[in-house]
C-alpha cells in the first residue's frame, strides 16, 4: 500500500472514530436532557390507575419540603411518582457515555490533525528537494 493510500485510509478511520464520539456525546446529551426534565418540570401523580383528578406535584429540584418531598406523610403520592434514584441513574449512565465520547472525539481529531501535518511536511520536503535539485 502506498503512503498516500495508507494516509487516506488513516484519515477515514479517524473520521469514523470521531463520528462515534459525536454520537456518544449526543446520546449523553439526550440523557442529560431527560434528567433535567425529571428534575425541573412539574408533574402529576395518580393515586390509582385511571385517576380522573391526579395530584399536581412541584418539580423535584425547585421544592423545599413541598409536594415532591413530603410523600405519603401528607397523604399525597408525589414522592413515589418521581423518585431520586431514577434521575440519578439517568445521570450516572450519561457519565461513561460522555467520557467515552469525549475521548473518541479527541482521538479522531488528533489523528486527523497529525495526518494533515505529516502530509504538509511531506509536501514541504518535496518542494525543498525540487529546489535543491
Amino acid at each position: 500500500m502506498r503512503s498516500r493510500e495508507y494516509d487516506l485510509d488513516f484519515r477515514d478511520r479517524a473520521s469514523r472514530i470521531r463520528a462515534w464520539g459525536i454520537g456518544l456525546l449526543a446520546l449523553a446529551g439526550l440523557l442529560w436532557t431527560w434528567c433535567a426534565v425529571l428534575l425541573l418540570t412539574p408533574y402529576e401523580a395518580e393515586r390509582e390507575p385511571g385517576d380522573r383528578h391526579p395530584d399536581q406535584c412541584e418539580s423535584r429540584l425547585f421544592t423545599d419540603r413541598g409536594t415532591a418531598n413530603d410523600g405519603v406523610h401528607r397523604g399525597d403520592y408525589c414522592a413515589d411518582e418521581r423518585d431520586w434514584p431514577e434521575a440519578l441513574a439517568v445521570l450516572g449512565l450519561s457519565v461513561p457515555l460522555s467520557l467515552a465520547g469525549a475521548i473518541l472525539v479527541t482521538t479522531g481529531t488528533v489523528h486527523r490533525t497529525m495526518s494533515a501535518h505529516a502530509e504538509a511536511m511531506r509536501e514541504l520536503d518535496r518542494i525543498a528537494d525540487a529546489r535543491g535539485a
